[in-house]
């Protein structure tokens, strides 16, 4: 036990010191922004590269209707190029309305809100800064006001993120060979990445970094025979494993196989049942783990028991709102399931032993195809990275 030693500051009265820098001068920003989070770590991706993952809320304050025309991510300590630049299509591709839908277009009505998701890529981590800010390119309103005035060009810097350096490590969710990460980051036309939800209060992206795990057989096939039976499907009723030491804050354990093929009745659909049968183990230090899709009756574990790294909790299903048998699985910063904010992390260890390129599998009619042609003839082993959108790994059996 580690005991913090009191501490006792002396009142003593010392003069203010002042900065030999004068402040910068305040001006008028009538287009706002700000990060659904003033923090976030860069990760290392099985692709090679560092990846930073984020969003900002940006909102029109005046009656003057607002363009936004660009949005650039710069390093402040740096008078370079910007890290990162949208304009045109690219910033229309980036940008959402508040239910998640594509955005028709850059102009943002009176009090208009939209949000903006950001993927940076990095090619080192030493190319990575400790901070990052935003300079927006409007047309909006000069000067504050009730009425509505002619746009002109703006051109402003706010909305900063601090990028620490602590990530989490975990291990495998699963054993053996072929799993294949789904619905990955970061593609901002993702499912998981795309996908942001008010829940008690806040606008919270639980799930940015969720993966949804399948399997492939040895023949490349992820389903052998009839598509709408669970039981054909590779991964179905495979073991799921704790991925740290953790304490089990919450379970379902109770709800019925969907039949595969289709998602349920969305009028069905409830914060309580949306993920199905489930666990969230809390991993300590304000994460916590979160499995989703479980087996009916599969789950081992109690609420409160505490769990070792590797200790099978359950067997994965196809429960809740799902159409296929395959392990939903993230972590976050508490154990909301929807209202927490995603968490990135790296996998100890594992062997990267196939890609599926994003043509082939765009093209592909649904999972019923074959995809031995994406396996290496050798496996990578690879250390500490996070598993990016349809990476196939083998983990130890």
């Amino acid at each position: 036990m580690i005991l913090k030693r009191a501490c006792f500051v002396a009142l003593l009265v010392l003069p203010f010191a002042r900065s030999s820098e004068a402040p910068p001068a305040d001006e008028f920003t009538p287009v706002v922004a700000s990060p659904l989070s003033n923090s976030t770590v860069a990760f290392p991706g099985t692709d090679g590269k560092q990846h930073v993952v984020y969003e900002l809320v940006i909102t029109n304050t005046l009656p003057t209707p607002a363009t936004l025309k660009r949005i650039e991510v710069i390093n402040p300590e740096k008078s370079s190029a910007p890290l990162a630049q949208y304009e045109g299509t690219q910033l229309l591709s980036h940008l959402r309305a508040l239910d998640n839908s594509e955005a028709t277009g850059p102009e943002i009505e009176y009090n208009g809100t939209r949000i903006f998701l950001i993927d940076l890529a990095f090619e080192s981590r030493a190319l990575v800064p400790s901070q990052i800010r935003h300079r927006i390119g409007v047309l909006a309103a000069s000067r504050p006001g009730h009425e509505k005035r002619t746009p002109v060009p703006l051109s402003y810097t706010i909305a900063p993120v601090r990028l620490d350096s602590e990530l989490r490590e975990i291990g495998a969710p699963v054993r053996g060979k072929r799993w294949v990460v789904i619905n990955g980051c970061c593609e901002v036309g993702g499912v998981h990445r795309s996908t942001g939800l008010p829940v008690n209060g806040g606008i919270h992206f639980a799930q940015r970094f969720a993966i949804d795990w399948m399997r492939l057989a040895n023949s490349g096939h992820m389903v052998n025979g009839n598509a709408s039976d669970v039981h054909n499907y590779v991964d179905y009723d495979a073991e799921v494993l704790a991925v740290a030491d953790g304490t089990v804050e919450a379970t379902l354990n109770d709800l019925d196989n969907q039949v595969p093929g289709k998602l349920p009745d969305p009028s069905t659909i409830t914060l309580e049942n949306v993920d199905g049968n489930h666990i969230v183990l809390d991993l300590g230090r304000g994460v916590f783990a979160f499995y989703a899709h479980l087996k009916k009756g599969s789950i081992r574990v109690t609420l409160g028991q505490r769990v070792k790294r590797g200790e099978v909790l359950a067997n994965l299903g196809n429960t809740g709102n799902t159409s296929a048998p395959h392990l939903h699985f993230h972590l976050m910063n508490n154990p909301s399931v929807l209202g927490a904010s995603g968490v990135p992390y790296v996998i100890d260890r594992f062997t990267l032993s196939g890609q599926i390129s994003e043509a082939d599998f765009n093209a592909a009619a649904g999972l019923e195809g074959n995809w031995s042609k994406s396996l290496f003839v050798k496996g990578n082993p690879r250390q500490k990275e996070f598993p990016m959108d349809r990476a196939i790994l083998d983990f130890a059996p």
